[in-house]
């Protein structure tokens, strides 16, 4: 685990010296909020806008590579760069526009993995907002680890306000519903 949290601190550091607004997101930022389970990825936002993501991506393409054979155009049509260290450990990294990831990105905070490791990673409501929204099974099981771990902590009207137009524009409202049943379950 120390070389995949040593992994996103790299991350972390370039696009910090790049002068770029970023933060972690996914399994490591679920190893802070949630309950520990194994990730083998580094999950990053980086903001971009919309229409200037071309010099973030061919900057990004410089330092780390690809695990795709035609990265920037993958990137700029599906918004993600999918990138790996030397040692191979992948970095699925989202290219941010919306309000939603800027806020996000914007309220994400340090916090010391190790004593010589600190990693900037979003909030424990963003991330509820963001695993909800991804609706994948293991975003269900992580969003339980979460509710339990951070119950009577979490701001529920800031996940249901940056949630709800997520939804909408997903047409998902299922989405919500779900949620608050296992928030329901988890706080009975």
């Amino acid at each position: 685990m120390r070389d995949l949290l040593q992994t996103a601190r790299q991350v972390q550091d370039y696009l910090d010296h790049q002068g770029w607004r970023s933060c972690i997101i996914g399994g490591v930022a679920v190893l802070r909020w949630g309950e520990p389970r194994l990730t083998v990825d580094v999950d990053v936002t980086l903001l971009t806008g919309w229409g200037q993501e071309a010099p973030f991506v061919d900057a990004l393409l410089t330092r780390f590579q690809s695990r795709l054979p035609n990265p920037r155009e993958f990137a700029l049509r599906h918004r993600v760069l999918l990138l790996s260290t030397d040692d191979g450990t992948a970095i699925d990294l989202a290219l941010g526009g919306l309000p939603f990831e800027e806020r996000a990105v914007t309220r994400a905070s340090a916090f010391p993995f190790l004593p010589d490791l600190t990693l900037r990673t979003c909030s424990a409501e963003d991330l509820v907002v963001m695993k909800a929204f991804a609706a994948r099974d293991q975003d269900w099981v992580d969003l339980k680890g979460i509710l339990v771990r951070q119950a009577g902590r979490l701001n529920w009207q800031q996940i249901r306000r940056e949630l709800e137009p997520l939804c909408a524009a997903k047409e998902a409202p299922d989405i919500l519903e779900r949620l608050e049943q296992l928030r329901r379950t988890c706080e009975a």
